[in-house]
């Protein structure tokens, strides 16, 4: 496995839900074909921050995480609202990588970072396609709908919060797709989260 550091926007909205929320039909959303059978995963993060949390104060965000597809370590920087670039490295052990410790110095002003709370997350993961293309062959994955059940722990103070929210992350399709969703999503009784993220949403309960 490569240790060179790969980059992508991640473009997403979430939506909180409550445990009775019932997932709508997705192949309404205008353009898709397909819905995927669900596929469960079992994700844990770890986030690091300074002690006086430069990177949350700068929207940055830092972790590694277990399961899923994309395990390793992620970096996410601010572009515009809703999208954010991604940085990965493979998984490892030990301190931050130096590689993405260097990118988040302006940050950090040089100070020590350190695990600031643990996030464990039931993922069901739907993605949403296209039209078939050339001979029946699968259509294009337009975007992935994540159904998350959150337990989430900070480190100090100690606390600990769980909630269920839906992710809705574009993959190829239009951004006009994530508007549908989103409203298909509303329309069925989720809401929109007032946290852009969930390590944000952690330490807004203080």
């Amino acid at each position: 496995m490569s240790d060179a550091a790969t980059s992508q926007l991640e473009i997403e909205r979430k939506y909180d839900a409550g445990p009775e929320f019932v997932l709508p039909d997705l192949r309404a959303v205008p353009g898709c074909s397909a819905v995927s059978e669900p596929e469960l995963y079992r994700l844990s993060a770890t986030y690091f921050d300074t002690d006086d949390l430069r990177l949350m104060a700068a929207k940055v965000t830092l972790r590694r995480r277990t399961g899923g597809s994309d395990e390793g370590w992620h970096l996410k920087l601010p572009v515009r609202p809703g999208t954010r670039r991604e940085v990965h490295l493979p998984l490892s052990d030990g301190p931050v990588p130096a590689p993405l410790a260097s990118q988040v110095a302006e940050f950090t002003g040089g100070r020590s970072l350190r695990p600031i709370a643990v996030l464990d997350t039931d993922r069901t993961v739907r993605r949403l396609t296209g039209s078939p293309g050339p001979a029946g062959s699968p259509g294009e994955v337009l975007a992935e709908v994540a159904d998350d059940a959150v337990t989430a722990r900070r480190l100090s103070p100690p606390r600990t919060l769980r909630w269920r929210e839906i992710e809705v992350e574009l993959v190829s399709g239009q951004p006009g797709l994530l508007d549908a969703a989103g409203r298909l999503l509303v329309e069925a009784g989720a809401r929109p989260s007032g946290s852009a993220s969930k390590l944000g949403r952690l330490l807004a309960a203080g």
